[in-house]
């Protein structure tokens, strides 16, 4: 089994501003993504067989979207700052036509649409539990980067990729990729 995701790869340019954002979590207890790492994820597909490869990269081969500029900004967290797992920067710009026809393409393979509302961002750090005399302290830093600006970009690619999770982090290995 393979474990993917659809994904938009940031530009050069902003994640060297995200590795200025990234620095400012290393003194709390979260583990922050390596920079070069940090993307957008469209779709979530989890572990899938080999021979589903192919017809996936057919199916998104017929994602018709036009290319779009996005904003990256705004640092925010999941769930909330009283109990934050997910730190993440935000993306705005025209994602649903993008988020809805690569649902559209993937449906008739089995991949059920997502029940959450899709809402772009990339992740920065996560955590399974911060100490509570870091909370205040956290809290208060994602206060200060909440209206941060990182940059614009076009997005006219989506990138199928392939995650493999060794100890030292995940290695992602593009399998295919549409250009819109």
């Amino acid at each position: 089994m393979i474990r993917t995701f659809i994904a938009v790869d940031l530009s050069s340019e902003i994640k060297e501003s995200i590795k200025d954002i990234i620095r400012q979590f290393s003194n709390y207890s979260v583990r922050l993504v390596d920079p070069d790492l940090v993307h957008i994820t469209i779709k979530f597909l989890g572990d899938v067989s080999e021979e589903r490869i192919s017809p996936i990269t057919d199916a998104l081969s017929g994602v018709n979207c036009s290319p779009f500029d996005i904003d990256i900004g705004g640092i925010g967290v999941f769930p909330n700052t009283d109990y934050i797992r997910v730190i993440w920067v935000g993306a705005k710009g025209d994602f649903i036509e993008l988020y809805r026809e690569v649902e559209k393409a993937l449906n008739p393979l089995g991949f059920p649409p997502d029940t959450r509302k899709f809402m772009a961002h990339a992740t920065l750090a996560r955590s399974k539990r911060i100490p509570r005399e870091q909370i205040r302290s956290l809290s208060s830093k994602i206060a200060q980067l909440s209206d941060v600006k990182l940059g614009r970009m076009k997005v006219d690619r989506i990138r199928f990729k392939k995650s493999t999770l060794t100890p030292n982090g995940p290695i992602y290995e593009t399998l295919h990729e549409v250009r819109l």
